[in-house]
Order: C-alpha cells, then structure tokens, then sequence
C-alpha cells in the first residue's frame, strides 16, 4: 500500500507484528529471531502471513552465524522458499557469500528457487568490502531490492556509501535503508541520501518476568509497537508533502 513514493516495511517476528502495521505499513519482512538479525520463520508465522493485506517477503536465513552456506545449508533454504511459494506470499529475502565476496553460485540456485517472488538481497552486503561491485552483481542475478545500512552497524553511519549505492543504482534496483532507522533520523537519512524505501522494526522493549530469565526463556522481549509504526508512517508523509 505506497501512499506517497516513500516505502515503509516493516520487520517482525510475531503474528501479533501484523496487527500493529496494519492499514500503515507498505511491506512485510516476516522473521524468526530478530535478535540475531531475523532467522527463517516457522510454518505457523508463514501461515498468518497469509491473513494479512500487507504483503510479506520472508526471511531465509538457516541458522545464526555468517553467510557461507554448505550444500546442506541451500537446501534447507530452497526448502523454505519452496514453501513461500506454496503459502503465496510476496516475496523472500537472502543473501549468501564466499570469503569477502558475494556467492553468485549459490544465489543464482536461490533466485531460480525464488521463480516469480519478489527477491531482496539483505545485509549480507554491509559485509563486503565493495558493495558496489556487489550491487551490480545483485542486478545481474535479477534481484529487486537490495537491504542495507552502507556497511556501517546503523545507517546513519554509512550515509556516504548509502549515497553512492542509490546514485550508481540509477533505478534499476531499489536501493532500502535499514538498521537503526526510526523517526527521529528518517529525514536526515532521505534528504542526505536521497533513497525512498526505508526499513525499521518500529519495536520496544519490554519487560519478562524474572522466573523466565531466571530459567533462561528470556532476558527481554520486544514488540512491533503500533505508536511507532503510525509515528514513521507519519514521518513518512511529512517528507513527501
């Protein structure tokens, strides 16, 4: 749902995450396991994705830890986009690499996988050293977007390499910012920039019970916070008027 020409998705890990961006929030990616940059969801996530408008693009992530996957490792996530595909859903995200490069062999077998889904690159990419020899790659293979903070922790460090990505990328992949974005650098981020597709957890923390961390279950929980997720849509708008 593109209200203006600035995209707002939205990364969750709960089923009740579609609850707070609904009729907000343009683009779904649907996780497991944010903590740790977001995992492949379960079949039971991928399931409510099915009842939402907003469209999801899934994670396939295999497990924690770098991105240089093993035969076994590829088909467990061509499994999963196997599954996407089954559900009808949007879109799935990925990313593999081999030493300081992208692993072209592996993301062509993952974007054939991927067949009429829309496909992101993730931050695979803020890993390399050149991303953008890595950008013109990812266009190669075919893929549509391309998540990143500019190689920096959080995107308001890597605004330069943020720069150059969308100005070399020319329209022909959508270049989207993510990791620390929130209401209060939104604009610095697109006025300095000049990219329109923005991607944020819209998340706060809260508190467990202390049994649960005293077992292990939990040392915090965060949620997809509605207040936010109306906040940057809002943010959003002012930037377009």
């Amino acid at each position: 749902m593109s209200r203006n020409n600035l995209t707002f998705e939205v990364c969750i890990d709960t089923a009740a995450g579609y609850a707070a961006c609904e009729g907000v929030v343009d683009r779904i990616e649907l996780c497991s396991a944010l903590d740790v940059g977001g995992l492949t969801p379960c079949p039971g996530l991928i399931a409510a994705a099915q009842d939402s408008a907003i469209p999801s693009h899934v994670m396939i992530r295999p497990r924690a830890g770098d991105f240089c996957y093993d035969q076994a490792d590829q088909k467990a996530m061509r499994a999963a986009i196997d599954a996407v595909q089954k559900a009808g859903l949007a879109g799935v995200v990925i990313g593999a690499s081999k030493g300081d490069q992208l692993d072209l062999a592996a993301l062509r077998g993952l974007v054939s996988a991927a067949g009429r889904l829309e496909v992101t690159l993730h931050r695979v990419i803020d890993l390399l050293p050149d991303p953008l020899t890595a950008m013109e790659q990812a266009i190669e293979l075919g893929i549509n977007r391309i998540l990143t903070s500019g190689g920096a922790p959080r995107a308001i460090d890597g605004q330069a390499t943020l720069r150059a990505m969308q100005a070399a990328a020319k329209g022909r992949i959508e270049i989207m910012v993510g990791s620390g974005v929130s209401v209060s650098n939104l604009a610095e981020l697109a006025q300095k920039t000049g990219i329109t597709s923005f991607h944020a957890s819209c998340s706060t923390t809260v508190p467990v019970a202390e049994h649960l961390h005293h077992f292990g279950f939990a040392k915090t929980q965060k949620i997809t916070d509605r207040d936010t997720v109306l906040a940057f849509r809002n943010t959003l708008d002012q930037l377009a008027s």
